[in-house]
């Protein structure tokens, strides 16, 4: 056995050639998405060798813009512009997770603009002709089917039914993958993991204790019920991304309208100035594919599949 595509590193008996072969698909709702909830895995696995593809599914036409500098973009009495700019903040976020030699693109389902979103539940915007969450479900399923069956993951990663907290466009991701992922299947003749991206009950604590003595001005701890949480008996899987914290931080910071990072870099607030850690560890919880015969939580996403 020669080269280094044989060598396995970490002691996980995995060699560099499966890391190679390794595929992982994420799919969110809108930009900024993609780094809030899944930043570290994206650019640990991407470090390490594995094909990322992250499909979002709409411009973000219709999120609230922190600051002044571009305040004017936004859709409701301004110009209409933001969706373009956070083309910008995506593509900006996505090379600052990636290795110099192998920066990721957007990609958005249907080509980008073709899915609007629509805003909250009940809003104007959700009633645009374009908007996802008005869309008829056929539609986003087949071009989302198509994606899977081009890039044939090993993983998929996901929200929970709930859209993670309630927004109509994550529960439309949501049902899309549910519905999209038997087709793909039944074309590739092959099983995927599937996986749900949670945050972790005691992980938010501890972040939020560790955080409580150095609030930015402006800014407050969450009331209770205002950030998402599982129970910790519920995770299945937790992957460590401290060694790409500061990439994910940096992606962070790249999603300027909607994001901002405490000078510290260990928390980000939206634009509802409610304080939330930036973890060194994300959870999941798996829904569906092979599972891994380890006990306890997974560290590996494709734990079983190598």
């Amino acid at each position: 056995m020669s080269g280094t595509s044989q060598v396995s590193r970490e002691g996980t008996g995995v060699t560099d050639s499966a890391r190679a072969g390794r595929r992982l698909l994420l799919v969110h709702a809108h930009p900024d998405d993609e780094t809030i909830m899944t930043g570290g895995t994206i650019a640990r696995y991407l470090a390490e060798g594995a094909q990322v593809l992250v499909v979002t599914f709409t411009l973000g036409e219709e999120g609230e813009v922190i600051g002044d500098e571009w305040a004017q973009l936004v859709a409701d009495g301004g110009a209409d512009q933001l969706g373009g700019y956070r083309i910008f903040e995506l593509t900006t976020a996505l090379a600052a997770l990636s290795p110099p030699d192998r920066v990721l693109r957007p990609r958005f389902l249907g080509g980008a603009g073709h899915f609007r979103d629509s805003g909250m539940a009940g809003s104007p915007s959700a009633e645009h002709p374009r908007a996802l969450a008005k869309a008829r479900l056929e539609r986003p399923v087949a071009l989302l089917a198509d994606i899977i069956a081009e890039f044939a993951p090993q993983v998929v990663i996901t929200y929970d039914k709930a859209g993670t907290y309630g927004h109509p466009d994550h529960v439309r991701v949501h049902d899309v993958t549910a519905a999209a992922l038997p087709i793909a299947r039944a074309r590739l003749g092959t099983e995927m993991k599937v996986y749900e991206s949670v945050t972790e009950h005691s992980a938010l604590e501890t972040g939020l204790a560790a955080a409580a003595g150095r609030v930015p001005l402006g800014w407050r701890m969450p009331g209770d019920g205002e950030l998402p949480r599982y129970p910790d008996g519920v995770i299945t899987a937790e992957v460590d991304v401290s060694s790409v914290y500061e990439r994910k931080a940096a992606a962070l910071a790249a999603h300027a309208t909607q994001v901002t990072v405490a000078a510290s870099g260990t928390e980000y607030a939206l634009s509802n100035n409610i304080l939330t850690p930036i973890g060194a560890v994300e959870h999941f919880v798996q829904v569906d594919g092979p599972r891994s015969d380890a006990p306890g939580r997974e560290t590996d996403l494709f734990a079983g599949l190598d």
